[in-house]
């Protein structure tokens, strides 16, 4: 027997909250129950995410950052090479703590650009535009609040330059294949042919080695995950009882994809709110996140699809990690 959740009349919501609201509902209500991770990030989801990128276990952001702090000049180098003048583009720049290593290096080379970060946060513009001229003395900034494609537009109006584009931190990795095919074609759409992607990729290994950093020792990747739920009882007047719930991380390493549940370990009902009540089943999984691991050959296949050639790629010292330089064509 099917068991159709319940949904009452709505009640009035800020229209932040109604659509938080509203996404939630559908990720819940949908066959296969998922959140978006787009949520997981509030104040603390914002710490908790910030502390896994400093487990030992969750060695992407070391791999990249390896490779920014050594081969910087050598990625440079490409970039002359390939765009001649260019500014430079970086999507989620969030701290820029990777990427002020190449920024540095272009001011090093003489290079003149201007650097356009976009973040979604207001509040990561506004301290990267304060913070960045004093570590890179010299920058030119033009910060850029929104959504990606949004805030690609308004760089291509302020400048007619050719744009190198950064998307790193494996963020394509975000994306399944299919949502990272459809990701990598609307961006083309925006850039002009001669224009550059720099993107990272977290490459295949040992499965071990990847599943063991979505799922380190300390619970700070399961606490990220269970944050999730305990915003949307703060928020959404939800009843989330997380003790009800185990995280379980999966990796298939054929597929290369590495993905994150919570499990209902018992049949149940969790309302959000006066408005709607789903029904869990025992050992029945909630979809949160994936991340996507790539083979170099996957990676061009991606790049083809997407109307890029790639021309340089940047590995760290183990080859677990690469930063991929791909030209529109």
């Amino acid at each position: 027997m099917t068991v159709i959740p319940t949904v009452l009349a709505p009640c009035k919501r800020k229209p932040a909250t109604d659509t938080f609201f509203h996404d939630v509902v559908q990720g819940l209500t949908a066959q296969q129950k998922y959140l978006d991770p787009k949520y997981f990030y509030d104040a603390t989801g914002d710490m908790l995410f910030q502390q896994i990128m400093q487990c030992h276990e969750y060695y992407l952001t070391d791999c990249e950052m390896e490779i920014f702090r050594n081969q910087s000049a050598d990625i440079v180098t490409a970039l002359q090479h390939y765009a001649g003048i260019f500014d430079v583009v970086e999507l989620g720049a969030g701290d820029a703590t990777k990427s002020v290593h190449l920024l540095q290096q272009l001011i090093d080379n003489g290079i003149d650009y201007t650097y356009f970060p976009i973040d979604i946060s207001g509040n990561v513009i506004s301290q990267l535009e304060q913070s960045l001229p004093e570590k890179v003395p010299g920058l030119q900034l033009h910060g850029l609040h929104g959504e990606y494609f949004q805030m690609l537009q308004q760089a291509n109006k302020y400048s007619s330059r050719k744009k190198v584009l950064l998307f790193m931190g494996a963020n394509i990795g975000n994306f399944s294949v299919s949502a990272a095919q459809n990701f990598c074609r609307q961006l083309r759409q925006y850039l002009q042919p001669g224009d550059m992607l720099l993107t990272g990729f977290d490459l295949k290994k040992h499965p071990q080695i990847i599943l063991n950093a979505y799922n380190d020792a300390a619970g700070i990747t399961r606490a990220f995950n269970f944050n999730l739920l305990h915003r949307i009882n703060r928020e959404l007047g939800a009843n989330f009882d997380t003790t009800k719930f185990e995280h379980f991380p999966t990796y298939d390493p054929a597929s290369g994809a590495c993905k994150s549940y919570l499990i209902s370990l018992e049949n149940q009902q969790v309302h959000l709110g006066d408005t709607v009540s789903i029904p869990f089943k025992e050992n029945e999984a909630l979809y949160m996140e994936i991340s996507q691991k790539y083979s170099l050959e996957e990676a061009d296949q991606l790049a083809a699809f997407s109307s890029f050639k790639p021309v340089a790629r940047f590995f760290d010292s183990k080859h677990w990690f690469t930063d991929c330089l791909w030209k529109c064509i």
